[in-house]
């Protein structure tokens, strides 16, 4: 990737609902070249997909929770509790993590009340399972935005 494809990546990732023209006129291309490095960038799944960031609590999921899970490490329980946790909507985001906790879950529910329910009927019953410790999420401080791209200045 050359500088300009680091620049759509960036103007992407900071709105993925631009028009290539405006596109183009923020990384200094004309359209139609523009719109080539989109889609090869696209081809080489260096762009995955474009997606709508919405506000949680305009959707009844404004109770975040972080949720570190031990889980037995043999690789059929692994296996089975990932494919498990994959059926669950209310787990927003999941990474297995080396060392412990085994897995770190980011839940999204309405209320206290939701999570509890999640929590004794799906999360504990989960396979393997061996604890579970919830952290409530007090404030949102900074929102996923993508992984920088190019270098970054140096911090002084």
């Amino acid at each position: 990737m050359d500088r300009i494809d680091q620049n759509i990546v960036r103007e992407l990732q900071k709105d993925g609902r631009l028009t290539n023209q405006e596109l183009a006129l923020r990384v200094g291309l004309t359209p139609s070249p523009c719109l080539r490095r989109v889609r090869q960038l696209e081809e080489d799944g260096v762009i995955r997909g474009y997606r709508a960031v919405v506000d949680p609590t305009k959707v009844g999921r404004g109770f975040e929770v972080l949720v570190s899970v031990e889980v037995r490490r043999d690789r059929e329980t692994v296996e089975a509790f990932e494919d498990a946790l994959r059926e669950l909507p209310d787990v927003v985001e999941a990474y297995r993590l080396f060392g412990s906790p085994g897995c770190l879950l980011r839940i999204a529910v309405a209320d206290i009340d939701a999570y509890e329910r999640l929590w004794i009927e799906r999360i504990t019953a989960l396979p393997g399972v061996t604890e579970v410790n919830s952290q409530i999420v007090m404030k949102r401080i900074k929102e996923p935005r993508g992984l920088p791209v190019g270098r970054q200045a140096a911090s002084s």
